[in-house]
This record gives structure tokens, sequence and C-alpha cells, in this order.
């Protein structure tokens, strides 16, 4: 159901591209130690009942503890017991916790590319998107990972220079876009909505599939 995204040259903002009185906070990662850009890790922070509870948006009221989006370095950090050391607490800790981090973060990306449909940043569509991405309009293009081989091969011949995203099936796309029928092939154009979704679409790929 979920399978890749394929990596590929993008106008995404670096640190280098900020104002320069604009720093980005850093964080710490519990597992390995190692600074950690907010948007590239997980927060966690402790339920009114003690429990270990992740926190997508980085924004819930707390002490937090922060840890690289992967389900390797989630996994290290439960063991060695980093999350009781930063918050300085033993929390309970789901048995369900790695499955409700995918599925969070499998939530948050649907819902950036559904925002991104809403304010008009996005196309649905063979036609539509092809259109697009000729005209050199789009900064994302996301396939159905079970969509047909020829489209998909199609558009990803067309999006050389973006990003290819294919991590959802056909029936998640058609609900995060609001639509019934098949839903196979989306384009995001440049801005603010490709870079949200791309953001959210890298911690999930980061965790399902960690690079050594």
């Amino acid at each position: 159901m979920l399978l890749k995204l394929r990596r590929k040259p993008l106008t995404i903002a670096t640190e280098d591209d900020r104002p320069k009185n604009r720093k980005s906070p850093e964080r710490r990662c519990v597992a390995t130690g190692e600074s950690l850009e907010p948007q590239k890790g997980l927060r966690f922070v402790l339920s009114p009942d003690g429990e270990l509870a992740p926190d997508f948006t980085g924004k819930l009221p707390g002490r937090g503890a922060w840890v690289t989006a992967s389900r390797q370095a989630l996994e290290m950090a439960l063991k060695k017991g980093g999350f009781a050391r930063s918050l300085k607490a033993g929390p309970k800790v789901p048995s369900d916790l790695v499955d409700r981090v995918e599925a969070g973060l499998t939530k948050s990306a649907l819902s950036a590319l559904g925002l991104a449909r809403r304010t008009g940043d996005a196309v649905v569509g063979f036609e539509k998107v092809r259109t697009m991405l000729r005209e050199n309009g789009a900064d994302v293009l996301v396939n159905a990972a079970d969509g047909g081989v020829d489209g998909r091969r199609k558009l990803a011949n067309l999006a050389s220079e973006i990003t290819v995203v294919e991590l959802f099936d056909e029936a998640a796309l058609a609900a995060a876009l609001g639509r019934e029928g098949p839903t196979v092939h989306v384009a995001l154009k440049s801005g603010a909505g490709a870079q949200r979704f791309l953001r959210e679409a890298r911690r999930l790929e980061g965790f399902q599939n960690p690079t050594d």
C-alpha cells in the first residue's frame, strides 16, 4: 500500500535560503544524541495520565522529547530509555506506539495534500497533471502506489526535475482529496502547499524506510 518517495532535485527551502536573522531551532535526538531540526524529527510529550504520546505538530504544551523520524530511532530510544531521561519521568509506553506514529505521520501527510487541494495548489487527474508538468508549473507529482504502471511511468518521465511521491494508494488519495472515484495522479504547484506536503511526506518515508 505504501511504497516510496522518489527523491529528485527540487526547490525546497534550505537553511542557506532562509533569512539570516531567523535561525531554525534545533533539538537533540534522544536516541542518537545528534542535533536535529524540528521538521526532520518527532516530538513526544506525556499525556495527563503519564502515557508517551506523539506530538505531530510540535506544539503541544509540556516538556517535550525529540527523536529522529525513523522507526529505528524510535525503537532505539524506547529500548535505551531515552524518553525517560529527557522527560524526567518514566512514561507509560503504549504497546502499539510505533503503529500509532506511522498512522499519525500518514494522516499528517494526507492532510497537507488535502489542504493543498482546497487552496487551489493541486490538480487531480491524468490530463490536468500532465498539462501542469508540461508547463513546468508543478513542484511535486503524487502517483497512487497501486495505480496503473503505464500512466505512472508517462507522468514520471515528464517529472524528471521534481519529486515524485508514491506513498499512498488510490483509496487514501481519494479520501484525502474528498473524491469518490479513483484518484491516481495529483500535481502540486510550486509554493508553500507543496513544501508543507513534502516535509510531511519525507518524515513518513523516513519512518518507513530508514537509510543506513
